[in-house]
């Protein structure tokens, strides 16, 4: 499964740049992950290999993640069987020749917010907490020059895999790293986006400097993340879950996020955009099957969570390293 990786051609993409030393280190060190694995990898491998050869004719990566071209009947109950063996989907919706894979959020939505700010034009990005590499295919569409992801799930991996084959030539890579796998100071990309992941980290301010440490002078930050009201010393620690969630640790308002982003170093720090997310955005479906967020929330007040917490708003902030 290592080779379907392409590590020729990102080592290649990244040539002459400050992530070269980075990309030449990278097959000694993903044969270590691959040699620790997970107890599941050999059943999503056995899928995404079932995969049935189809070519797309028409692909579009702007507007969403569409692939269509010849596809028999036959052929198309063998593409959904494949992509059923790496149920749970989270991240999406895919239309590949005709399937639709209906995710658990409806990221095209969250996308819809987050690219209005932004200008990926000939940039090379790196994603962090890459989920499935949903947001990378649409960072393409936007005109990245290459993207990097990362993200220890190997599910998600498994199913970046399965795109891939059918986009073999896109500058899209997805690694089974964290962000602390990576080396102290990279300094190589553009752009970098932190979307959903924050609020996961016991630090939240190092990993603010885990992220600037990526990026190149100049370049830009992308944070989505979970917040609450109030002004620059308010932040939600929860007691224990919150919508259900057991590793959420930090949720701050806007105010004291721009704070901290200005105290890790970040300049040009702006908020484009607060969200509630609804329960039309994130919902179980055939192809998510577990509970959803219309289960995290108070049944009789949809503003407030099971635990009685301040229901999910999620901010998006950009800001510059000097």
């Amino acid at each position: 499964m290592i080779r379907t990786l392409d590590l020729d051609n990102l080592q290649q993409a990244l040539a002459g740049t400050p992530l070269q030393d980075w990309a030449a280190d990278l097959p000694a060190q993903l044969d270590a992950k691959l040699a620790v694995g997970h107890g599941d990898l050999e059943r999503w491998g056995a899928a995404v290999n079932a995969l049935p050869a189809l070519v797309p004719q028409q692909i579009d990566l702007a507007r969403r993640f569409f692939l269509d071209g010849a596809c028999d009947e036959a052929t198309r109950d063998a593409l959904k069987s494949a992509l059923q063996g790496l149920i749970p989907w989270r991240k999406g919706p895919f239309e590949l020749f005709g399937v639709h894979v209906d995710t658990e959020w409806r990221s095209d939505w969250k996308w819809e917010r987050v690219a209005p700010h932004l200008d990926l034009r000939g940039r090379r990005v790196l994603d962090v907490g890459c989920g499935n590499g949903y947001y990378q295919w649409r960072m393409l569409g936007a005109g990245a020059d290459s993207v990097v992801g990362i993200d220890p799930n190997w599910l998600f991996f498994c199913q970046f895999l399965a795109m891939k084959r059918f986009l073999p030539d896109l500058p899209a890579w997805h690694l089974p790293l964290a962000l602390e796998e990576l080396p102290a100071k990279l300094e190589g990309f553009d752009t970098v986006f932190s979307m959903g992941v924050l609020y996961h980290r016991r630090s939240p301010i190092d990993h603010l400097f885990e992220l600037k440490d990526c990026l190149r002078r100049g370049g830009e930050l992308v944070l989505e993340t979970l917040v609450v009201e109030g002004d620059a010393q308010q932040v939600l620690v929860p007691e224990d879950r919150y919508a259900q969630m057991r590793n959420v640790w930090f949720l701050p308002s806007v105010p004291a996020l721009e704070l901290w982003l200005r105290r890790a170093g970040f300049v040009d720090v702006r908020c484009v955009d607060v969200s509630y997310t609804s329960v039309e955005e994130q919902r179980s479906t055939e192809w998510m099957r577990y509970q959803s967020l219309p289960e995290f929330l108070d049944p009789a007040d949809h503003s407030r969570t099971i635990e009685g917490l301040p229901a999910p708003a999620r901010a998006v902030l950009i800001a510059r390293k000097p």
